[in-house]
C-alpha cells in the first residue's frame, strides 16, 4: 500500500511522448512529473527539490503543461509557476506572494501561456479568482477575464483565435451550475465577444474541447445524464444521446473523459451504475461502439495524432497509464510494481437495495477473501461499511488496496454509492440535496439491514469508516441509528456550523445545496450536527487527523473528542504533523491503517494480525 505503490495522476501527450505525474509515498508525498519518450526511455523531469501540485480550490489539479517552449508546472512549496527547459534546468517564472496557479493552457501561435489564478490577501478575505495571462519571459500577470467566483477548462481552438473557459458563481458547485464562455483571441492578448454560449438554468457544463476542424464540444447535463454535446451555429446538439454519464463532478482542474482521435472519432469514457466503459464514438452518426477493453475505470483520456493516453484500472489490475490507438495499446507505467496473487483479491458485487422513501440506494459488496486462509464454520465475518468522500463522489469497482486491506483480514466490506453519488444521473444526485446527515445515514442503514438479511455479515461486528464528508456520515450514522457497534473519522466533519465559517473559498457555500443557506438555516445547521448529538453516541470511535489540514481543521475532530470523553465513550485519537485534508506519507498510510486495524480488534474481541517482524504501535483510547 506505501512501499511499493505510487499514485498516478494528470497523464497526458504530447509531441509523441507521453507525461504523467507520480505521487510518491515514500518521497514525503511528492509529485514529480515523469516523461516516456517514444523509444520507451523514462525519465523524472523535476529534481528532488520539487514538487509538482497545485492548492488553487486546496485540492488543485492541472498542474503541469509540456509545450514547444518547455515544461511549465505549478511548485507545491511556492504555489509559482517554473519551466522545466529541454536541458532539464528549471526557472521561476512567476513570483507572487499572493498569487497561486493551476490549469495551464498554452496559445503556440503566440506563444502565450493561460493560466487560473487565485489570489489571497493578507486581511483573510475571500480569494479571489482570475482567468490570467502570464509573460513568460517576465513572469507579469495579465487578467483577462475576472467578476466571476471561479474559473476553469481554458482552452485554445486549433488556430488559436478563440478560446473557451467555464466559470460559476456562489453559492453553486461545478456539478450544480456551470457557464461555457466562448470570446475572441486577440493579438494582443486580449479578449474581444466574451459570451457565455451554454449553461446555466440548473445546468453543469464539463470538459470543453475543440475538435480538430475548429467546432466547441462539451459535456452538459441538461438531459439528466452528463452527455456531449457540440455548439452548432450557436445552438448544442446532442452528440450522443445515452443514459450514462459522460461527465464527473470537478472537484479537480484538468479532469477529462474524452478526446479526439481525428476530426471524426471521438475516444471517451463513460459510466452507468457505477461501471465504467471505454468507447469511440462516430462524430458523423453518432453511432457509440463500446471498446473490448479489460479495465473497468478511466480518466485522464488525453489524444494527440490518432493516439491516445489515460489512466486504467480493473477489479484485479492497479492504476496504470496507457499508451496506444485502437490497434494496439502499450502499458506505460504501474502503480504498484509488488507482486500479488490475484486470489488473494476480493471481486465486488454490485448492489442496488431499497432503502428510505422506497428509493433505491446502490453499492459494491466485498466479501473476505485469502488464498489460504478462511472464516470460522458457521461463523459470520464483521462487515465495515465505507463512505467516500465529497460528498458528491463516487465509488467504484476497480481495485483498491484500502479495501482489500480489509478483505484480506477476514472483514467485508459494503462500499456505498449513497444518494448523491455521481454516476447515477442528475436526479440521483440531487437526492442529497438538503437531505445531507438523512438520506446518506438511511442508505448506509438499509444497506448493513439488505446484507444482514440475505445473511452475508455478522450483525454484531458492523462498522464504518470514512473521510471529511465521509466522516460526517460516519458521525451522524452512530449518532442516529443503531447498526453500526464502531467507527472510525479520518479528517471527518463534526460540526456544520463551524464548515460553513471556517474553510476554504471552493467549499464555502457548498453547505447551502446540501444544509440550506446559512445563517438562515442556522437552526438545522445545529440539528444535524454530529457534534450536538454526542450524547446519542454510545458505540466507540476512532479519529485519524492531519494537523496542517484547512479544509476540516483539527479543532472539529478535537470538539466532538471531548463531549464523547464526557459520555465516557471509548475514543482513540491520532493527529499526524505535516499531513493536511487527505495523507500523502507512507509512514503517515502505515501508522493509521495498522491503528485502525488494532482499534476494530479491541472492539470486536479479536488480535489484529500483525506482519511477521513488525510490530504495530500500540493503540492507545483517552
Amino acid at each position: 500500500m506505501t512501499a511499493g505503490t505510487i499514485g498516478l495522476s494528470e497523464a497526458r501527450l504530447f509531441d509523441g511522448q507521453v507525461y504523467w505525474v507520480e505521487s510518491r509515498p515514500q518521497e514525503q508525498g511528492r509529485s514529480v512529473i515523469v516523461r516516456m519518450d517514444q523509444a520507451g526511455e523514462k525519465q523524472a523531469l523535476l529534481s528532488a527539490e520539487y514538487s509538482c501540485r497545485s492548492r488553487v480550490h486546496e485540492y488543485g489539479g492541472a498542474s503541469y503543461l509540456p509545450t514547444p517552449v518547455g515544461l511549465f508546472f505549478v511548485n507545491h512549496s511556492d504555489q509559482q509557476i517554473y519551466c522545466v527547459n529541454q536541458a532539464l534546468e528549471t526557472s521561476r517564472i512567476t513570483s507572487s506572494s499572493t498569487l497561486r496557479f493551476a490549469d495551464l493552457a498554452y496559445n503556440k501561435k503566440n506563444s502565450t501561456l493561460l493560466a487560473i489564478s487565485e489570489e489571497h490577501g493578507d486581511k483573510g478575505d475571500e480569494p479571489v479568482n482570475r482567468l490570467v495571462a502570464v509573460d513568460t519571459a517576465s513572469g507579469e500577470v495579465t487578467t483577462l477575464h475576472e467578476g466571476q467566483d471561479f474559473y476553469s477548462s481554458a482552452s485554445f481552438s486549433p488556430d488559436g483565435k478563440q478560446l473557451c473557459w467555464l466559470s460559476w458563481m456562489h453559492p453553486d458547485m461545478p456539478w450544480d451550475q456551470t457557464s461555457l464562455w466562448h470570446a475572441d483571441f486577440n493579438n494582443d492578448n486580449t479578449l474581444g465577444g466574451a459570451e457565455v454560449v451554454a449553461g446555466g438554468n440548473d445546468e453543469s457544463v464539463f470538459q470543453p474541447e475543440w475538435s480538430p476542424t475548429g467546432e466547441l464540444y462539451f459535456v452538459s447535463d441538461k438531459s439528466n445524464w452528463w452527455n456531449i454535446y457540440r455548439l452548432i451555429r450557436g445552438a448544442a446538439e446532442c452528440v450522443c444521446s445515452l443514459d450514462a454519464e459522460f461527465g464527473m463532478p470537478q472537484w479537480q482542474f484538468g479532469m477529462t473523459r474524452y478526446g479526439f482521435l481525428d476530426a471524426d472519432t471521438l475516444l471517451t469514457s463513460y459510466s452507468h451504475s457505477g461501471a465504467e466503459s471505454l468507447a469511440t464514438i462516430d462524430l458523423n452518426s453518432g453511432r457509440l461502439n463500446d471498446l473490448d477493453r479489460q479495465h473497468s475505470h478511466y480518466h485522464s483520456i488525453r489524444t494527440e495524432g490518432g493516439k491516445y493516453c489515460l489512466i486504467a484500472q480493473s477489479s484485479t489490475e492497479f492504476p496504470a497509464v496507457y499508451t496506444g490507438d485502437l490497434g494496439s495499446e502499450t502499458l506505460v507505467c504501474v502503480s504498484s510494481t509488488i507482486p500479488i496473487d490475484r486470489a488473494h483479491f476480493s471481486i465486488a458485487e454490485p448492489i442496488s437495495y431499497k432503502t428510505g422513501d422506497d428509493q433505491i440506494a446502490h453499492g459494491f459488496y466485498y466479501p473476505p477473501v485469502h488464498a489460504e486462509y478462511q472464516g470460522m464454520e458457521n461463523e459470520l465475518p464483521p462487515l465495515l461499511v465505507m463512505i467516500h468522500g465529497g460528498p458528491t463522489s463516487a465509488t467504484a469497482d476497480s481495485l483498491s488496496l484500502k479495501i482489500q486491506y480489509w478483505t484480506n483480514r477476514g472483514i467485508a466490506v459494503f462500499d456505498v454509492n449513497y444518494r448523491g453519488s455521481t454516476g447515477f444521473g442528475r436526479q440521483y444526485r440531487e437526492g442529497l440535496k438538503l437531505q445531507w446527515g438523512v438520506a446518506d445515514v438511511e442508505d448506509c442503514d438499509f444497506g448493513v439491514r439488505y446484507l444482514i438479511e440475505r445473511g452475508l455479515v455478522d450483525k454484531e461486528r458492523v462498522a464504518i469508516r470514512g473521510g471529511s464528508a465521509g466522516g460526517f456520515t460516519v458521525l451522524a450514522a452512530l449518532a442516529h441509528t443503531d447498526s453500526f457497534k464502531a467507527g472510525t473519522s479520518l479528517y471527518g466533519v463534526t460540526d456544520l456550523t463551524a464548515l460553513a465559517t471556517d474553510t476554504h473559498k471552493f467549499e464555502s457555500r457548498y453547505l447551502d445545496s446540501l444544509i440550506g443557506p446559512y445563517p438562515q438555516e442556522k437552526e438545522l445547521y445545529e440539528q444535524r450536527s454530529p457534534l450536538n448529538h454526542a450524547s446519542a453516541i454510545q458505540s466507540p470511535v476512532l479519529f485519524l487527523q492531519g494537523l496542517d489540514d484547512k479544509v476540516v481543521p483539527p479543532s472539529q475532530a478535537e470538539a466532538m473528542i471531548e463531549k464523547l470523553l464526557a459520555n465516557n465513550v471509548p475514543v482513540a485519537y491520532i493527529p499526524f504533523e505535516g499531513e493536511a485534508h487527505g495523507f500523502r506519507k507512507s509512514e503517515t498510510i502505515t501508522r493509521a491503517f495498522d491503528a485502525e486495524l488494532l482499534f476494530y480488534g479491541s472492539v470486536f474481541n479479536f488480535e489484529a494480525a500483525q506482519k511477521e517482524g513488525k510490530q504495530a504501535e500500540p493503540l492507545v483510547f483517552l
